[in-house]
């Protein structure tokens, strides 16, 4: 399938979602916990049992006795359970965790820092703790980066890997691609591209989380940020399109974004796609004094 038909058929099924009522949606926001220390800057799915869902979420703490870590249950329509995951002992806590994803080949997990530090880390979900693999940097970090988006997916048998600085105001985010090589830990850097979004407009981050499906299509969210009450803006968009010519990686931006789904009380900073009949796309946000919520856009729950 042509790669342009592919990011017109994503834009299409989710703009469905622009016929719910904004009013529909804003009843199905589900609260995880309160207050500034448990806000989702990043997401990943661990496991999807029918409509029960479990997702590893990272927060952006800074201080020693914060957790970074935690897994949230959704099972039906119950109210999200929220169980702390420990980091490795003996080991330096991260600083300011934005993003999560997982690796596809190994089934482990990479999380990223603000500042282009990338931690593989395993989980263990008996014991609710997790053990840190290997750090590594982002390439050719540019100063002043603020990294809030990371994405990983094996496409044509590579591992490709996409991410974001979220960019501020009139600054656009700065996006990133290239090919992940795991024996290395080293990212080739494929190149770079600038975007702004059109919602929303105030205190803007452009990007605060993407993911990438199987198909090479990327997804984004954006979050405006007034402080820490508020009051808060987010969208999501399918912000292009990732896949090789010939044997570069490369990036198919889209010109026209779409607002596929806003919301007007809530920040958005992170993002996960769920498959098959009971999944979507799921958002959590940190809200920072309101704490964090979950909402499965398109889901049965």
């Amino acid at each position: 399938m042509p790669r342009f038909l592919r990011l017109i058929i994503s834009i299409v099924v989710l703009g469905a979602f622009l016929l719910i009522s904004q009013r529909t949606w804003a009843q199905d926001w589900r609260p995880v916990r309160g207050g500034i220390p448990f806000g989702i800057s990043g997401m990943a799915l661990v496991e999807q049992q029918s409509n029960n869902l479990d997702f590893l979420i990272v927060h952006d703490n800074k201080k020693k006795d914060e957790d970074r870590l935690a897994i949230i249950s959704i099972k039906g329509k119950q109210q999200p359970e929220y169980t702390p995951v420990k980091w490795q002992q003996n080991t330096e806590l991260p600083i300011d965790l934005e993003a999560l994803t997982f690796v596809p080949r190994k089934k482990t997990f990479l999380a990223l820092s603000s500042s282009g530090r990338a931690y593989e880390i395993k989980l263990n979900v008996a014991n609710k703790n997790i053990s840190v693999i290997k750090e590594f940097d982002l390439p050719a970090i540019p100063q002043g980066s603020n990294f809030e988006a990371f994405g990983l997916q094996e496409i044509d048998g590579k591992l490709a890997a996409i991410w974001a600085h979220r960019g501020a105001g009139e600054q656009p985010a700065t996006i990133y691609w290239g090919i992940l090589d795991l024996t290395k830990y080293q990212i080739n850097l494929a190149g770079s591209a600038s975007l702004k979004v059109p919602f929303p407009w105030a205190n803007v981050r452009h990007i605060s989380d993407l993911k990438v499906d199987s198909a090479g299509i990327v997804y984004i969210t954006s979050a405006s940020d007034a402080g820490d009450d508020g009051p808060f803006q987010s969208a999501v968009y399918v912000a292009g399109y990732l896949g090789f010519h010939g044997n570069k990686l490369a990036w198919q931006q889209n010109t026209q974004l779409v607002p596929l789904y806003r919301s007007n009380y809530h920040k958005i900073e992170g993002m996960e796609l769920v498959t098959g009949a009971a999944g979507g796309v799921i958002v959590g946000t940190d809200d920072e004094n309101l704490g964090s919520y979950v909402y499965l856009i398109g889901g049965s729950n």
